[in-house]
């Protein structure tokens, strides 16, 4: 019989004893202390990715043979990539200052060639005690080009297994900090920060909870005590928890702001929960276990804070939610080894931090282990950021700001992360309503810099996106896109997107999951096609420029060479290779695509360009009417076109008939296989479920998961819903029974529990919005 231990847990460390895992993000690097006889091995994820290194030894000298290097007699990128402004380079940067590493003097050796091939790997083993810098240097990329710089992926085997029972992760400080601290495990801490100053709770090992109190300083000088209250913040941030972002702040009783959210790599805590106390140890028959309340009194006494049989703690890491039936459900921490939350004081204030002892639940995942914390000056700067994955397994990368928000940022702070990437929800002088009337009215620009980019190359280039994707890839000419699904085996879609065709054998999958790069590499190599994958999305921003204006103001800044179709010639998803003003200008590729049901451009740059290129944009637009828009406007204007969006009509478990974009999955001219196409043949004849429009009565709207009824039974959900303006109508699409899908069938959209309160409705016609598609093709 099989045991507990034989559970699966890809969130956590999955490697032997002593092996750790390192991303070298493309363009980027990274720096490790390697000891006597550790062996070293770097892949090469996608290929053609050179590796740059600097090997340090014991007294601070260059010395490649330590890991049998040679020298390379080219100048250094890492040097440049030192310089940049990555948090990478920052932490790198500070290690070097730290051990008195000088990289101006040193000499790089390099590995792999730009043939290098997608998983090829070099070993090393280490002949004395070393600090390296590990580098994957590249270009910037022409965004009509195909050769981003790409990640490259070090395992280190260390020879001395410092603890063989648990991963502890402790991140690389990225300045100077002022303070750190352990928390050994069930025990507690208290410490003073002064206003502007950061607080990181890490938890090392991961699946390990954080008890975390705050007071105002001042306050308990006069000894009133006035700490962090759950109430009050759930109420002015209307969150179960800040985040990063413009609701980021926790408050006290007096309404008033202690700290902020900086950073949160795992993205869920508990604040409905006392700290545990000695009663629900005692409750369970655990009497005399240690508990956090206990321990906060302890630590918090010389302060002068009253003891407390429970402390109001926010719960940092604990994976607590609200159940059905009125229940409080709580299980294993989401948080993975290494993870932690960046806090900033927003007064002088006193803290106090615990490792948290529950051995009787799965809260620390049955095995209680230590906290770390660490405090910086607040004359340093971090980004705010949440924590992407691309995989459950995947090391986590922090929310990016694209091209654009250099620009962005000066105009709106209510920006969300959209996929790991922070774009902005509307605009300060604008707001929602103006942003939409202006795309339908006259013109708006919107950074959609969050799709996923991929550059596929090869031989089998075309045969693996004829396979991979739903439409008829070999019907596109170069210069053509076309929209498609991405399935599974099962006929179950998990992305859509556009595919762009550069050459015979290059083309660019755009797409809203990083997972279709994985996805594209799996199928590869399971069907031994020559082709190569590179991820190319830090290389390209881009920027949608939508209404009816939006040709008129291209055509003021955009020069085409002969060989591609001007702004004029440009037809519906087709695109063009150009440049801004003439041959010497930035270089562009604008696309005839968009998201609005308006005519409109997608706008593709490097990121380095992206804030040039907005202003171009923004000056050309000026007497159009052009003015930037957001993601809430965004979502309005799609409803109204009827085009679906990942987490709302589909989610992987819906096929595109399911989610209203049949049309892509042409069964009956595409004589081709591809996946999931056996599956889909027999979902179209046998459909269950279909997206229709619903026209609502009134102007209260329905909201994404609002049932829809007849009669008692109930026969289909409510995807997404608005009110739209243009058309003056309450609208909504559904997935419902294909039995009561036909246009004017009378339905009840379900308020409250369902039943107490219905919104009458009927089956119409969707896009609502220029349901023949004029306004595009126009």
């Amino acid at each position: 019989m099989k045991t507990s231990f034989d559970i699966g847990e890809p969130g956590l460390n999955v490697l032997p004893p002593g092996v750790e895992r390192h991303i070298v993000n493309g363009g980027g690097l990274t720096g490790l202390q390697i000891f006597p006889d550790d062996e070293i091995e770097i892949v090469n994820d996608e290929g053609n990715q050179i590796c740059e290194i600097i090997v340090f030894d014991k007294d601070g000298k260059s010395n490649p043979g330590i890991l049998n290097l040679k020298e390379n007699t080219k100048n250094s990128e890492i040097k440049k990539i030192l310089s940049s402004k990555d948090e990478s380079s920052l932490i790198a940067s500070y290690q070097l200052k730290k051990r008195n590493l000088d990289v101006l003097k040193s000499k790089s050796s390099l590995v792999f060639s730009k043939d290098s091939t997608s998983g090829d790997r070099i070993n090393f083993k280490s002949k004395d005690k070393c600090y390296v810098i590990f580098a994957a240097p590249g270009n910037d990329m022409l965004v009509h080009e195909q050769n981003p710089s790409t990640d490259l992926t070090l395992f280190i085997k260390r020879a001395k297994i410092v603890n063989d029972k648990e991963l502890s992760v402790i991140p690389d400080p990225v300045f100077d900090p002022k303070y750190e601290k352990n928390i050994d495990r069930a025990t507690a801490i208290s410490f003073q920060v002064k206003e502007g100053d950061y607080i990181q709770v890490i938890t090392p090992t991961g699946r390990q909870c954080s008890d975390f109190v705050a007071f105002d300083s001042q306050k308990l000088d006069k000894r009133i005590e006035k700490g962090l209250d759950w109430q009050t913040t759930r109420t002015f941030m209307g969150q179960t928890f800040p985040g990063p972002g413009l609701f980021s702040k926790f408050y006290d009783t007096d309404h008033e702001p202690l700290v902020e959210v900086i950073r949160d790599t795992v993205g869920r805590h508990d604040t409905f929960n006392l700290a545990c106390t000695s009663k629900y140890y005692e409750d369970a028959g655990y009497f005399g276990h240690p508990n956090c309340s206990d321990n906060l009194s302890n630590t918090m006494e010389q302060y002068g804070l009253e003891r407390k049989k429970g402390w109001h703690a926010i719960n940092l890491f604990f994976n607590t939610s609200a159940g059905g039936l009125n229940s409080v459900l709580s299980d294993e921490s989401f948080a993975r080894p290494g993870d932690y939350v960046l806090f900033k004081a927003l007064k002088d204030i006193t803290c106090g931090t615990s490792a948290c002892p529950s051995d009787i639940d799965a809260c620390n995942s049955w095995n209680p282990t230590d906290i770390f914390v660490r405090t910086y000056d607040s004359k340093k700067e971090f980004k705010k950021s949440f924590a992407f994955r691309m995989k459950t397994d995947s090391e986590k990368k922090l929310t990016k700001n694209s091209g654009f928000y250099e620009r962005t940022s000066k105009l709106t702070r209510n920006f969300i992360d959209a996929r790991g990437f922070w774009l902005p929800n509307d605009y300060t002088k604008h707001g929602l309503v103006n942003e939409y009337n202006a795309c339908r009215d006259k013109a708006v620009l919107i950074d959609l810099s969050s799709l996923r980019k991929f550059e596929i190359l090869g031989p089998d280039a075309e045969e693996l996106m004829n396979y991979t994707l739903t439409r008829n890839v070999k019907k596109l000419s170069v210069g053509q896109v076309a929209y498609s699904a991405m399935c599974y085996e099962n006929g179950q879609m998990f992305d859509d997107g556009t595919v762009f065709k550069l050459s015979d054998h290059g083309f660019r999958w755009i797409c809203g999951d990083e997972y279709g790069g994985e996805w594209l590499k799996e199928i590869a190599k399971k069907k031994n096609y020559k082709v190569v994958i590179k991820n190319s999305t830090d290389q390209i921003s881009n920027v949608s420029i939508q209404g009816p204006n939006s040709r008129k103001i291209l055509n003021k800044i955009i020069f085409t060479p002969p060989t591609q179709p001007s702004i004029d010639e440009l037809q519906w998803f087709r695109f063009t290779i150009c440049r801004v003003e003439n041959l010497q200008g930035i270089p562009l590729v604008i696309s005839r695509t968009g998201y609005t049901g308006e005519l409109g451009y997608e706008v593709w740059c490097h990121p380095k360009d992206a804030p040039k290129v907005w202003d171009k944009l923004m000056e050309a637009g000026k007497g159009e009417g052009l003015i930037p828009a957001g993601f809430a406007a965004l979502d309005k204007l799609r409803i109204e076109a009827g085009l679906i969006l990942f987490g709302n009509e589909f989610d992987g478990q819906q096929d595109p008939f399911e989610a209203g974009i049949g049309f892509s999955v042409p069964l009956k001219t595409k004589e081709d296989d591809f996946i999931g196409k056996k599956v889909l043949i027999e979902r179209k004849a046998n459909p269950q479920k279909k997206l229709v429009g619903l026209e609502l009565i009134a102007k209260e709207p329905a909201v994404h998961g609002d049932c829809v009824h007849i009669g008692r039974s109930q026969v289909g959900v409510v995807t997404s819903a608005c009110f739209s303006t243009v058309l003056n109508k309450n609208i909504a699409l559904c997935r419902i029974d294909s039995k009561y899908a036909e246009i004017g069938k009378e339905v009840e959209v379900g308020k409250i529990d369902g039943h107490q309160k219905r919104i009458q409705a009927k089956v119409v016609r969707f896009p609502f919005y220029d349901p023949e598609k004029t306004k595009v093709k126009s």
